[in-house]
């Protein structure tokens, strides 16, 4: 043997075992928070909210009619995609990593775990309910009720964020009087608050298995590529007589036998729990891990991230570019401000004298519009106001009237208005007949 086979031979060498780590669990409920916070700040942001008095989608600060049709349906398009690309691709990830009904679940089935006993069972699934006797204690009902309670009163308040500004709500939570509010917003609430109480108290998962619409959407888009939990079978001698992976899922299935449709929500859960048993004995890693496919074990963690993706966003990536473009062309041409004018229908003897000028300004701010009539003698017309001021958006309609002393015959004229802020000026032709005599 070489000099230099004997200096390699006296290195020692150290097996690296794995060290049990939560990191997947944690980047799940992070994320699963974040969602959440998400569903709030969307409103806040002014992203996208509801106006209940004024009937209309607020999109980035804008009200959204139907003649800006184009951003509508380019947020449209692009979520459909996105959410055909999701299910497709990442099968029942959503539930697992996003869901706020799932996210709720979880955390009560943790907390009563921890008050009613590991093996507390609440759901109503016909199996009998399930507590420890040890800790069937009023205190720790009381403690359960308290926190379901808790959440399902701030749950119940994030829909309110979408029709109404913090301020509002703070007058809502408070039981201030404010004419803004709905006056039946207290039995909305109370409705929506109760429908949480009971899920997260008495349905949770049960939702997941039989009642989320999630799952039939599913049967459209998935695939037998769609990413699952995959068991490496040549090891399976190392689960004889082993179900910790099972016990470790909160929908109690067997990760190991997952199949194209179950309930399985990929969170991922099997994974930890199986990886961190085998590091704590020093025998390798976990036997689950995420998989696209019937692919060998060496090429899953590739086909997961590169391939199985792209071959998905072949037939929708055009369509997402068509949406966003759309949805941005909308922005670009967006009419900030509208005028029409219309009969109001009232007869003086044969002839109708009476206008009204209906204004609009779509953006929530404050807005000053001048009004002019433009075509018709001086003196022949009277308009109520020539400035109309907008606090923040709506529309408001002016009177305008026409002297029944006009000789007789067809007179056009123009309504202009114009905002001097914003170089903005608008007109709209109006027809007047003049007739004489009566009805």
């Amino acid at each position: 043997m070489s000099k230099a086979n004997k200096a390699l031979g006296k290195i020692p060498v150290v097996v690296g075992v794995p060290k049990p780590t939560q990191k997947l669990h944690w980047q799940r409920r992070i994320f699963q928070l974040s969602v959440i916070a998400l569903l709030v700040l969307i409103p806040l942001t002014g992203l996208f909210r509801i106006d209940p008095v004024q009937g209309a989608f607020v999109v980035l600060g804008r009200q959204i009619w139907f003649s800006d049709f184009s951003i509508v349906f380019g947020i449209w398009i692009v979520l459909a995609c996105f959410m055909a690309l999701l299910y497709s691709v990442a099968g029942t990830v959503f539930c697992g990593w996003a869901c706020p009904q799932n996210t709720l679940s979880e955390l009560t089935n943790q907390l009563t775990y921890k008050l009613l006993g590991k093996r507390a069972d609440l759901n109503i699934d016909g199996t009998p309910m399930q507590v420890a006797s040890s800790k069937n204690k009023w205190l720790n009902w009381i403690i359960l009720a308290t926190f379901c309670a808790v959440v399902s009163a701030a749950m119940a308040l994030i829909p309110l964020f979408y029709f109404y500004s913090p301020d509002l709500i703070w007058s809502f939570v408070t039981f201030q009087h404010d004419s803004r509010l709905a006056p039946s917003l207290h039995w909305i609430y109370s409705v929506v608050f109760l429908v949480i109480f009971v899920d997260v108290l008495m349905i949770r998962h049960y939702m997941c298995r039989f009642m989320c619409i999630y799952k039939v959407w599913q049967h459209t888009f998935k695939t037998k590529q769609t990413l699952h939990i995959a068991y490496d079978k040549s090891r399976a001698s190392e689960c004889e007589k082993c179900s910790y992976c099972v016990s470790s899922c909160f929908l109690g299935i067997d990760p190991r036998k997952t199949d194209m449709y179950d309930t399985c929500v990929n969170c991922g859960e099997c994974i930890t729990a199986c990886n961190n048993l085998h590091a704590r004995k020093g025998e390798g890693s976990s036997l689950l891990s995420y998989a696209m496919g019937e692919r060998d074990r060496a090429k899953q963690r590739v086909n997961v991230g590169t391939s199985g993706l792209l071959g998905r966003m072949g037939w929708v990536l055009p369509l997402i570019v068509i949406g966003f473009v759309m949805f941005f062309w909308g922005l670009w041409s967006y009419e900030r401000y509208h005028i029409s004018a219309y009969r109001a229908d009232t007869l003086q003897g044969s002839q109708v004298l009476d206008y009204r000028i209906s204004v609009a300004n779509k953006f929530y701010e404050p807005t000053q519009m001048a009004l002019k009539i433009e075509g018709l003698p001086e003196g022949s017309y009277s308009i109520e106001t020539n400035n109309v001021a907008f606090e923040t958006a709506g529309r408001i309609n002016v009177k305008f009237s026409i002297s029944p002393d006009l000789p007789n015959g067809l007179y056009p004229f123009l309504v202009r208005a114009s905002v001097e802020g914003d170089n903005w000026e608008e007109t709209f032709r109006v027809h007047h007949v003049a007739s004489a005599g009566e009805l």
